[in-house]
């Protein structure tokens, strides 16, 4: 087995994702959240330490799943091809987020603002009962570029790093922040440790996505150069250690400006402004939407493709 047949697997994995995209009932990463879910019920308390625990529990048989997947297909290259590529098609979802973006755009254009307040759920957590066409394109477009991060060019990065155990460990990690980091009195502590490690697992990740969405610019309509500037200026400026690089390249490559009030419920949040320009709205939006696929395809490209290219030693 050669490191050749886990960049073929990733590739073929990336592949399958545009051509199928995620299941709408069954998804493998659904079934990892009742998983979690039920760790939850145990380990629940108000502390760090507990929330520690339960990441690890939580984690500890897909990673050791993943770790078993490896090991017996260590002697057989083209099944270690065809695990590699299921582990990638079901974590990753780029398709489906280019989708739920192109959806909102047309909405946007067509200016229905109860379907889009409607569609975005689908898309992030914010309250959108008050928001404007500026506003729903705003936080589209901030919730495509992170999520190009987490839903694709994690997958793609630490698939290439670690094979399977990489592409399920990631998965579970980002799957477990979604569930439990957030800043409210259930999870303040206790998702602590879920939310850092995913943070670390995302950290070079998110510098690459950034990377390439200032690449990816013209074929967007937009320049490498000016992205580049408006990413080395505004990324760090993000609360987030790793959503700010993503966030600031989508505004330099749109020529946009991102950042503001952010509403979840009866909690608000201020996020520095990112990027300079008017405010994102339908036109931007479906230019968001391909910036999605052409990193998620770059980030395919660049490291499955080294692998492809230099991995052909035994492993």
């Amino acid at each position: 087995m050669t490191l050749r047949h886990r960049g073929l697997g990733i590739v073929i994995g990336m592949v399958a994702d545009q051509v199928f995209a995620d299941p709408q009932k069954h998804h493998p990463v659904a079934w990892f959240g009742s998983w979690a879910t039920r760790v939850e019920k145990t380990t629940h308390a108000d502390s760090r330490a507990a929330g520690a625990v339960f990441t690890a529990l939580a984690v500890a048989p897909v990673l050791a799943g993943g770790m078993l997947v490896e090991r017996v297909s260590a002697r057989h290259g083209w099944i270690r091809v065809a695990a590699t590529a299921a582990a990638t098609w079901a974590a990753l979802g780029a398709r489906r987020l280019a989708d739920e973006g192109r959806i909102m755009a047309d909405r946007l254009v067509g200016g229905d603002l109860d379907a889009a307040r409607e569609q975005l759920p689908n898309l992030c957590g914010r309250d959108p009962r008050f928001l404007d066409a500026e506003g729903l394109g705003r936080a589209t477009v901030e919730s495509m570029a992170e999520n190009t991060n987490d839903a694709g060019v994690c997958t793609i990065f630490w698939g290439a790093l670690a094979g399977v155990p990489g592409i399920l460990t990631h998965r579970a990690l980002n799957t477990l922040d979604a569930m439990v980091g957030h800043r409210n009195q259930r999870y303040g502590r206790f998702g602590t440790a879920s939310a850092r490690a995913d943070d670390a697992a995302a950290w070079v990740p998110a510098r690459l996505t950034g990377a390439l969405a200032c690449v990816c610019a013209p074929l967007v309509g937009g320049d490498v150069s000016r992205a580049w500037r408006i990413m080395r200026r505004d990324g760090a400026r993000h609360p987030s250690p790793n959503g700010g690089w993503c966030e600031s390249a989508w505004a330099g490559a749109l020529g946009v400006r991102l950042g503001g009030e952010n509403r979840y419920g009866d909690r608000v949040e201020f996020r520095p402004t990112l990027g300079d320009g008017p405010r994102p709205t339908g036109p931007q939006v479906r230019r968001a939407a391909k910036l999605v696929t052409a990193v998620t395809a770059a980030a395919t490209g660049l490291l499955a493709g080294a692998l492809i290219v230099f991995g052909g030693g035994r492993k």
